[in-house]
């Protein structure tokens, strides 16, 4: 009887406790409202709306997830572990627990707990369409890239209209296909949701890379009204300024980021620019140096940064910090003319004169390793292509889904000769994405195995997705040129020149040679002069001044003595053969 009597006592008090919860509805209220607040970003009124539920006696395990939730929003993953960490959430809230908690690992770096987290919630809500858009996100970034496309299409299968798999969607198959083929995956999103920032962010992005810059700026006003504060809005906003030259506007707009993207390479990149601009070296540099640290491949970094070194007095720094990369066979035309400036400041001029005359050489095509921190990199770049190629193929047998594992083989099949073998790899490889540098070393592959007709789709099909790519043009402008269609390869070198090109020594030698061999060898000469007045000692260039000058019959002694020069640095060539022929009298 008396255990009876505990027993019915217990339910007595459990009945009390339930009714007591029945007497709080404003906690859930709360709850709810916190949710709703982290849904919609605002992760400082979630947490109050959580303290204020747990005030009214909502204990740690039923807020625990949505804590979690708030805190990630405010951008603070060390309180996010506190609440988080323990696992201790009620059944209601395990899945947005172990939700958050992926989330949490991935941004710490923990590539596979935030696996093993994202298998718990897969177990909770397997058809949830945005869940497999994170797991594919995950996937992506562990260098899974097949089995994040397969997330991908399962997470459109479950959810054709779903915002997050159409936006996820857009961006692979921009990376796989070009920027253009991923705008309508973008217009798709935005037609079930018109103010959905991400993807108003990753449209704009999209269409200013494609040159559609009144567009990116209404996009990114739309944003900046729907959130007025968002930083990458205003960053797209300072990219678009920089790319207009109107570089007080670019630094003026980043400063708005309030440093809260300065960890992302564009945004360090920017920086460096804006700062070199404003005449701000060492604020430059140290932007670049931060990049270069990340990026360590990044040449445009490398030069940027040597120039702000240069334009800052630190000669001899100069000649220090960018010793190693003078060393290397690929060392641009840019960096050593810089390198050489210092030196000559440092009144070194022998050893500027000897970087003035490996700048002024012909650009040769070097291989250039894309995962150079892996094994077959490694070998490759100590000229063991045969061994890089056993541990290459091994890679690719055993993880196929990695970009870098096809893209690497395909390297190394290139550096053995076997161009045709390449060219099946980097098509591997490009099922996955296809950025400038595959496209380059694919049409590379295919113009040496003699496949021009696969080329010219390549370029074709990369330059309907990507209209404004320099490879791209370049690529297409060879191609012309080989077809014997010299007005197409000078149109399109023409419009190189008029957006970006002014500098470029050997573009404009290459157009002032095909000008003067259309018949315009006036117009020709003007290109040439420029080339020559940029880099005296630029072979390229003194033969196009020389062949210009040559076919208009005119300065026929200073035609002579350009030939004589750009022959002493590289020898006979068509172009000096034609231009001699001119010279010669008549008869």
């Amino acid at each position: 009887m008396k255990a009876a009597g505990a027993a019915l006592g217990l339910l007595a008090l459990a009945g009390s406790a339930v009714a007591g919860l029945a007497d709080q509805p404003g906690r859930q209220k709360l709850v709810d409202e916190a949710r709703a607040a982290i849904a919609r970003g605002d992760g400082i009124d979630a947490e109050m709306k959580l303290r204020a539920a747990m005030q009214q006696g909502a204990n740690r395990q039923q807020v625990a997830a949505y804590m979690g939730e708030a805190y990630l929003a405010q951008e603070n993953p060390g309180k996010a572990r506190v609440w988080l960490g323990s696992h201790d959430f009620t059944p209601q809230s395990a899945a947005a627990g172990w939700r958050a908690l992926a989330a949490l690992e991935k941004l710490d770096g923990n590539l596979p707990a935030s696996g093993r987290a994202y298998d718990k919630v897969l177990a909770l809500t397997p058809n949830d369409p945005t869940l497999w858009v994170d797991i594919g996100r995950l996937r992506y970034a562990g260098g899974e890239h097949a089995l994040a496309i397969d997330a991908a299409r399962r997470a459109l299968q479950l959810g054709p209209g779903n915002v997050r798999a159409l936006e996820f969607g857009g961006q692979l198959v921009r990376d796989r296909y070009g920027l253009a083929a991923g705008t309508p995956w973008f217009e798709r999103a935005l037609m079930r949701d018109k103010d959905d920032v991400p993807v108003l962010l990753e449209y704009a992005a999209t269409l200013g890379d494609l040159g559609r810059n009144a567009e990116m700026l209404t996009l990114t006003r739309r944003v900046l009204q729907l959130k007025p504060k968002n930083p990458r809005a205003f960053y797209l906003q300072a990219v678009l300024a920089a790319r207009a030259g109107n570089y007080a506007i670019a630094r003026s707009l980043l400063g708005r980021t309030r440093g809260r993207l300065d960890g992302l390479p564009g945004v360090m990149l920017l920086h460096g620019v804006v700062e070199l601009a404003a005449g701000n070296y060492s604020a430059s540099s140290e932007a670049l140096e931060k990049l270069l640290q990340a990026r360590p491949d990044n040449q445009q970094a490398r030069e940027l940064l040597a120039r702000a070194i240069y334009l800052g007095g630190q000669y001899r720094y100069a000649t220090l910090r960018f010793a190693p990369d003078l060393a290397r066979e690929d060392a641009s035309p840019y960096l050593l003319t810089t390198v050489a400036r210092a030196y000559e400041a440092l009144g070194d001029r022998a050893k500027a004169g000897a970087l003035l005359d490996r700048a002024a050489l012909p650009v040769r095509a070097v291989l250039r390793v894309d995962s150079l921190g892996s094994e077959a990199g490694a070998l490759l770049g100590q000229g063991r292509a045969r061994g890089a190629a056993d541990v290459a193929e091994a890679d690719r047998a055993r993880d196929p889904g990695f970009y870098d594992t096809s893209a690497i083989a395909g390297d190394v099949q290139l550096a053995l000769g076997n161009a045709r073998g390449a060219e099946a790899r980097y098509a591997t490889a490009a099922q996955i994405r296809m950025p400038e540098s595959l496209f380059q070393r694919r049409f590379e592959a295919m113009v040496l195995s003699g496949d021009l007709k696969g080329a010219g789709t390549l370029v074709d099909a990369y330059l309907g997705e990507n209209p404004t790519s320099r490879a791209g043009l370049r690529a297409a402008a060879w191609l012309a040129l080989g077809a014997g269609d010299a007005g197409r390869a000078r149109a399109i070198l023409g419009w190189l020149r008029d957006n970006g090109g002014q500098r470029d020594v050997q573009l404009l030698s290459d157009l002032a040679v095909l000008a003067a061999g259309s018949g315009d060898a006036q117009e020709g000469e003007a290109d040439a002069l420029t080339a020559y007045r940029l880099q005296r000692a630029s072979p390229l260039a003194a033969q196009a001044l020389g062949y210009t000058l040559a076919r208009q019959g005119q300065r026929r002694n200073e035609a002579a003595d350009l030939l004589a020069k750009a022959r002493a640095m590289t020898g006979d060539t068509p172009i000096t053969a034609a231009a001699y022929a001119a010279l010669k009298p008549a008869g």
